[in-house]
Protein backbone atom coordinates (compact mmCIF):
# COMPACT_ATOMS: atom_id res chain seq x y z
CA UNK A 1 0.00 0.00 0.00
CA UNK A 2 1.24 3.64 -0.44
CA UNK A 3 -0.41 7.13 0.38
CA UNK A 4 -0.69 9.85 -2.43
CA UNK A 5 -2.31 13.02 -1.19
CA UNK A 6 -3.26 11.15 2.38
CA UNK A 7 -5.16 8.21 0.62
CA UNK A 8 -3.98 4.71 0.38
CA UNK A 9 -3.48 2.97 -3.22
CA UNK A 10 -2.31 -0.40 -4.02
CA UNK A 11 0.92 -0.38 -4.76
CA UNK A 12 3.46 -2.91 -6.21
CA UNK A 13 7.22 -3.54 -7.12
CA UNK A 14 7.23 -5.36 -10.43
CA UNK A 15 10.25 -6.06 -12.74
CA UNK A 16 9.81 -4.98 -16.38
CA UNK A 17 11.80 -6.12 -19.26
CA UNK A 18 14.28 -8.61 -19.15
CA UNK A 19 12.55 -10.78 -21.55
CA UNK A 20 12.86 -10.95 -25.67
CA UNK A 21 9.21 -10.63 -27.18
CA UNK A 22 8.96 -14.09 -28.05
CA UNK A 23 9.56 -15.16 -24.30
CA UNK A 24 7.11 -12.85 -23.15
CA UNK A 25 4.21 -13.86 -25.04
CA UNK A 26 5.43 -17.53 -24.18
CA UNK A 27 4.88 -16.27 -20.67
CA UNK A 28 1.31 -14.57 -21.33
CA UNK A 29 0.25 -17.67 -23.03
CA UNK A 30 1.39 -19.70 -19.94
CA UNK A 31 -0.26 -18.30 -17.46
CA UNK A 32 -3.67 -18.23 -20.02
CA UNK A 33 -3.70 -14.50 -20.70
CA UNK A 34 -6.01 -13.65 -23.37
CA UNK A 35 -5.29 -10.63 -25.66
CA UNK A 36 -7.24 -8.42 -28.06
CA UNK A 37 -6.30 -7.73 -31.51
CA UNK A 38 -4.97 -4.04 -30.50
CA UNK A 39 -2.94 -5.59 -27.40
CA UNK A 40 -1.35 -7.58 -30.31
CA UNK A 41 -0.53 -4.45 -32.24
CA UNK A 42 0.93 -2.88 -28.86
CA UNK A 43 3.30 -6.00 -28.26
CA UNK A 44 4.35 -5.99 -32.11
CA UNK A 45 5.95 -2.57 -31.39
CA UNK A 46 9.41 -1.44 -31.61
CA UNK A 47 9.49 -0.81 -27.49
CA UNK A 48 9.01 -4.67 -27.15
CA UNK A 49 12.22 -5.18 -29.37
CA UNK A 50 14.38 -3.67 -25.76
CA UNK A 51 14.67 -6.65 -23.09
CA UNK A 52 16.35 -4.70 -20.98
CA UNK A 53 15.15 -4.93 -17.10
CA UNK A 54 14.64 -2.30 -14.27
CA UNK A 55 12.29 -3.03 -11.37
CA UNK A 56 9.25 -0.26 -10.89
CA UNK A 57 7.18 0.99 -8.50
CA UNK A 58 3.73 1.07 -9.16
CA UNK A 59 0.58 2.87 -7.88
CA UNK A 60 -2.73 2.31 -8.67
CA UNK A 61 -5.37 5.30 -8.15
CA UNK A 62 -8.62 6.71 -9.75
CA UNK A 63 -9.14 9.59 -11.85
CA UNK A 64 -11.45 11.19 -9.19
CA UNK A 65 -8.12 10.73 -6.85
CA UNK A 66 -6.33 12.74 -9.35
CA UNK A 67 -8.61 16.04 -8.96
CA UNK A 68 -10.87 14.66 -11.47
CA UNK A 69 -14.02 14.18 -9.99
CA UNK A 70 -16.27 14.62 -13.15
CA UNK A 71 -13.72 12.89 -15.47
CA UNK A 72 -10.72 14.42 -17.63
CA UNK A 73 -9.61 13.55 -20.83
CA UNK A 74 -6.17 11.57 -21.11
CA UNK A 75 -3.91 14.12 -21.40
CA UNK A 76 -5.18 15.72 -18.25
CA UNK A 77 -5.08 12.66 -16.09
CA UNK A 78 -1.41 12.05 -17.08
CA UNK A 79 -0.56 16.02 -16.34
CA UNK A 80 -2.88 15.44 -12.93
CA UNK A 81 -0.76 12.46 -11.76
CA UNK A 82 2.16 14.29 -12.32
CA UNK A 83 1.40 17.00 -10.70
CA UNK A 84 1.27 14.45 -7.49
CA UNK A 85 4.09 13.20 -7.91
CA UNK A 86 3.59 10.17 -10.62
CA UNK A 87 5.03 9.93 -13.69
CA UNK A 88 4.19 7.50 -16.71
CA UNK A 89 5.14 3.82 -16.68
CA UNK A 90 7.76 2.85 -18.89
CA UNK A 91 6.28 1.49 -22.25
CA UNK A 92 6.05 -2.37 -21.88
CA UNK A 93 5.09 -2.22 -18.55
CA UNK A 94 1.57 -3.45 -19.46
CA UNK A 95 2.61 -7.42 -19.37
CA UNK A 96 4.33 -7.77 -16.85
CA UNK A 97 1.88 -5.83 -14.32
CA UNK A 98 -0.18 -8.61 -15.58
CA UNK A 99 1.75 -11.34 -14.95
CA UNK A 100 2.57 -9.72 -11.88
CA UNK A 101 -1.45 -9.39 -11.04
CA UNK A 102 -2.96 -12.38 -11.89
CA UNK A 103 -5.27 -12.79 -8.94
CA UNK A 104 -6.88 -9.30 -9.91
CA UNK A 105 -10.48 -9.75 -9.34
CA UNK A 106 -12.70 -10.71 -11.78
CA UNK A 107 -15.09 -7.88 -13.55
CA UNK A 108 -18.37 -7.78 -12.18
CA UNK A 109 -19.75 -7.75 -16.04
CA UNK A 110 -18.14 -9.50 -18.68
CA UNK A 111 -19.57 -5.92 -21.33
CA UNK A 112 -17.00 -4.55 -23.37
CA UNK A 113 -18.31 -1.25 -23.88
CA UNK A 114 -17.31 1.02 -26.50
CA UNK A 115 -16.67 5.04 -25.11
CA UNK A 116 -15.91 4.27 -21.64
CA UNK A 117 -13.35 1.73 -19.64
CA UNK A 118 -15.06 -1.46 -18.26
CA UNK A 119 -15.60 -2.38 -15.64
CA UNK A 120 -13.07 -3.50 -13.38
CA UNK A 121 -10.48 -2.60 -15.95
CA UNK A 122 -6.85 -1.06 -14.67
CA UNK A 123 -5.47 1.13 -17.39
CA UNK A 124 -1.35 1.31 -17.43
CA UNK A 125 -0.53 4.70 -17.84
CA UNK A 126 2.15 4.81 -20.49
CA UNK A 127 3.34 7.20 -22.82
CA UNK A 128 1.27 7.33 -26.09
CA UNK A 129 3.43 5.53 -28.67
CA UNK A 130 2.13 7.25 -31.93
CA UNK A 131 -0.05 10.66 -32.57
CA UNK A 132 -2.57 8.33 -34.73
CA UNK A 133 -6.08 8.50 -33.08
CA UNK A 134 -6.48 4.70 -34.71
CA UNK A 135 -3.07 3.17 -33.29
CA UNK A 136 -3.74 1.60 -29.88
CA UNK A 137 -3.13 4.20 -27.23
CA UNK A 138 -1.99 1.95 -24.47
CA UNK A 139 -2.86 -1.03 -22.55
CA UNK A 140 -5.56 -2.05 -20.05
CA UNK A 141 -6.15 -5.20 -17.43
CA UNK A 142 -9.27 -6.77 -16.94
CA UNK A 143 -10.12 -10.46 -15.68
CA UNK A 144 -13.27 -11.69 -17.25
CA UNK A 145 -15.16 -15.10 -15.94
CA UNK A 146 -11.78 -15.68 -14.27
CA UNK A 147 -9.84 -15.45 -17.66
CA UNK A 148 -6.70 -12.58 -17.30
CA UNK A 149 -7.00 -10.15 -20.15
CA UNK A 150 -4.49 -7.62 -21.26
CA UNK A 151 -6.28 -5.54 -24.15
CA UNK A 152 -5.15 -2.36 -25.51
CA UNK A 153 -7.39 0.61 -26.26
CA UNK A 154 -8.02 3.52 -28.63
CA UNK A 155 -9.14 7.21 -27.67
CA UNK A 156 -8.91 10.43 -28.92
CA UNK A 157 -7.67 13.53 -26.91
CA UNK A 158 -11.01 14.59 -26.37
CA UNK A 159 -12.51 11.56 -24.67
CA UNK A 160 -13.92 11.82 -21.53
CA UNK A 161 -12.87 8.83 -18.79
CA UNK A 162 -14.98 8.91 -15.79
CA UNK A 163 -13.93 9.75 -12.20
CA UNK A 164 -14.02 5.80 -11.36
CA UNK A 165 -11.81 4.90 -13.82
CA UNK A 166 -8.14 3.45 -12.79
CA UNK A 167 -4.78 3.65 -13.40
CA UNK A 168 -1.59 2.37 -13.09
CA UNK A 169 1.41 4.78 -12.36
CA UNK A 170 5.09 4.78 -11.98
CA UNK A 171 5.65 5.71 -8.11
CA UNK A 172 8.58 8.73 -8.80
CA UNK A 173 11.54 7.36 -7.37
Amino acid sequence: MDMIDGTIRTAWSIDVGGLSRGELVERLDAHGIHRNPYAEILLAGPVFDDASRETVAIVEISVADLGFPDGATLPHVFAGAVERGLVLCPPMTAPYLRLATLDQATAPDRILSTGRAPTGSLHVAAPVLRADHDYPKGFYLRVIDGVPWLRGYRCDDEHVLSPGDRFAFRAAS
